[in-house]
């Protein structure tokens, strides 16, 4: 009952900020078209004025970057250390864990080749404010790429918010914990505690998005005209096309294990897809995509582990929207990423995108964190949160159907193969608890 309760209250919440961000988005239109042209503001002028609107949404990336470094690094850790601490779920677990790495490269790669296609960012010209203005190809060689991955002080790749050397540092403590068992339960308490602390530190933080929103905005505006509504209407059905052709695949994918029975998966999931979509948010749909499931047909030993595991691990849309918005900032900043650069930027968003499911706008955060790792203007992010709501929906809505579609799946192969024909009560309260564990970056 009293998840039903917190369900409904985060629900509520979420539905409160995307009111606010609409309502942020249609008073920076107003205020932005009204300075550009009612005030008659010349080019020096419109400058002055859009740096100091741009002022709240300035902060707004100062607090993302301070909530950076600490927050991968105990979900992460929390994540690593709870998902391998049961031999018993080894099978399902792999299973689970090669579906979604493969669905991962996938939709990472389907938003680089898309945005490369399109090219949404071309031609906008925007200026690097801060010292990063962009890539320099041979500063990223082999040798000191890998030697640059190795952090040599933790507290320096803290300070410094060196992603890569972070996600090392994270995975050594977090399988270290697992090794040693028992004896660093109270490690694993601690960091239960920091996750917890961490996400409603970054939920203070994203209370400032429809200010953010409406600052980034309203100077766009004012520094652009009004032909930047044009490009960002744009992106977004490039972005939405990118999208369709992963939702595709998906389905493709759901087609070759459940068959026909795909229609009626489709069926069941419409409502948590609805609820993902309108509200942005996918721990909203959890408790009714559970429901669905298990309707459905997908064993509850199955679902309770695999579907929160896949909330952390299989973020299908938020991974193609980091690409597809990685790329697009380069794009519209005139900077010139080589292929290989690319394609290791894919790989770090596919490792800093894990176990942040549960972080508000965790995209962002993780589009930020690779930009400020590859030397990238970070103030791009500000550009794109004024239409990033609407870009959250769709990307939300992809994660719940990636995990439906995956966790079904799964539940098939395991009851054709005849493993699950026998119930054991102990083996299922494990994966249940493993399951409320897993789900703890959701609650």
């Amino acid at each position: 009952m009293s998840g039903t309760i917190e369900a409904t209250m985060k629900d509520g919440r979420s539905a409160r900020v995307t009111r606010q961000v609409l309502i942020a988005i249609v008073l920076a239109i107003a205020t932005g078209l009204f300075l550009r042209n009612g005030m008659g503001l010349e080019q020096a002028q419109a400058a002055r004025v859009a740096g100091y609107l741009h002022l709240p949404a300035d902060v707004f990336l100062h607090l993302i970057k301070m909530i950076v470094a600490p927050l991968v690094f105990s979900t992460l850790v929390y994540g690593i250390s709870h998902a391998g601490d049961s031999t018993g779920l080894g099978r399902i677990g792999l299973r689970a864990m090669i579906w979604f790495l493969t669905a991962s490269l996938i939709s990472l790669s389907i938003g680089m080749v898309m945005v490369n296609l399109f090219e949404p960012g071309t031609g906008l010209g925007l200026q690097a404010g801060g010292a990063a203005s962009g890539i320099d190809p041979q500063a990223l060689d082999l040798r000191s790429f890998v030697l640059h991955v190795f952090p040599v002080s933790m507290t320096q790749a803290m300070a410094e918010n060196e992603i890569l050397q972070i996600v090392v540092f994270s995975l050594f403590i977090g399988f270290g914990l697992c090794a040693i068992g028992e004896k660093g339960r109270p490690i694993v308490v601690l960091t239960e505690a920091m996750v917890a602390l961490m996400l409603k530190v970054t939920g203070y933080v994203m209370t400032l998005a429809p200010i953010a929103v409406y600052s980034a905005l309203s100077s766009a505006l004012i520094e652009h005209g009004v032909g930047i509504l044009v490009t960002f209407a744009q992106l977004l059905v490039e972005y939405y096309l990118a999208l369709a052709l992963l939702w595709a695949l998906i389905l493709a994918a759901g087609f070759k294990i459940l068959g026909r029975s795909l229609g009626a998966l489709l069926t069941a999931v419409r409502e948590p897809l609805a609820i993902a979509f309108t509200t942005a948010s996918s721990e909203a749909a959890l408790p009714k995509l559970m429901e669905r499931l298990e309707s459905f047909g997908v064993p509850r030993r199955v679902y309770s582990f695999v579907l929160p595991l896949g909330y952390s691990f299989n973020l299908d849309g938020s991974m193609m929207s980091a690409t597809f918005t990685t790329l697009f900032i380069c794009q519209a900043y005139g900077i010139e990423v080589p292929l290989a650069t690319q394609i290791t930027m894919l790989l770090t968003l596919m490792v800093t995108s894990k176990g942040i499911a549960g972080v508000p706008r965790a995209s962002l955060v993780v589009v930020a964190a690779t930009l400020s790792q590859f030397g990238l203007p970070v103030e791009g992010v500000a550009f794109v949160l004024a239409i990033d709501q609407f870009m959250d929906m769709g990307r939300t809505a992809t994660n719940v159907l990636g995990n439906a579609v995956a966790t079904a799946s799964i539940g098939r192969i395991e009851q054709a193969s005849g493993t699950l024909q026998t119930t054991d009560p102990a083996s299922d309260e494990v994966i249940a608890t493993l399951g409320e564990a897993a789900s703890l970056a959701e609650a």
